[in-house]
């Protein structure tokens, strides 16, 4: 079944996850979505923590409206802990959160739910190694390799990208957009 393209951000900073960013994003690109690299700043060249791949972004968090994307992916690696602090990536997700998009985030990428404030009563999962972290945040960690509540979406690691991706791709095909 075609879906219309959508509109998928991206959140990133330096040190993601390689696979973590390229895999979700070739496939949503091969999908016909319309992706969105979302960085602190626009124009800036952000580097796979691995060294296999870089991205530029394409807006800086403050000119990003999540009313504008379907979805939210946020890759893992070190990438959530750069961003999670900025008042500005809280609020885009809290925004995004308040409004039902899709937030797809995998390994340390549930961080920024964390610090967002949108994990009370939800359960997820993400890196077995942040899990008391998850739940210090309200929220309840299950180690499987795809958690979907409402409208978050968690994996654990690299390995777990395959269900990720497909639960990601379903999930904004059937999108009320």
């Amino acid at each position: 079944m075609m879906t219309k393209a959508k509109k998928i951000a991206f959140l990133l900073a330096d040190g993601f996850e390689d696979s973590e960013m390229k895999n979700p994003f070739d496939e949503m690109v091969k999908n016909g979505h319309d992706t969105v690299i979302i960085g602190l700043r626009a124009d800036e060249k952000l580097t796979g923590k691995q060294g296999t791949i870089s991205y530029t972004s394409h807006l800086g968090i403050d000119e990003a409206n999540p009313k504008d994307y379907a979805a939210i992916i946020i890759p893992g690696g070190s990438s959530p802990s750069k961003l999670m602090d900025h008042p500005s990536v809280q609020q885009f997700v809290q925004e995004a959160d308040a409004s039902s998009i899709t937030i797809a985030a995998i390994c340390h990428g549930p961080q920024i739910l964390a610090a967002a404030g949108i994990l009370e009563g939800r359960t997820l999962t993400s890196y077995p190694g942040i899990a008391s972290e998850m739940e210090k945040a309200g929220g309840r960690f299950i180690d499987k390799k795809v958690v979907v509540d409402q409208n978050l979406i968690t994996s654990r690691t690299p390995e777990d990208e395959p269900a990720f991706i497909s639960e990601t791709l379903e999930k904004v095909g059937v999108n009320a957009w």
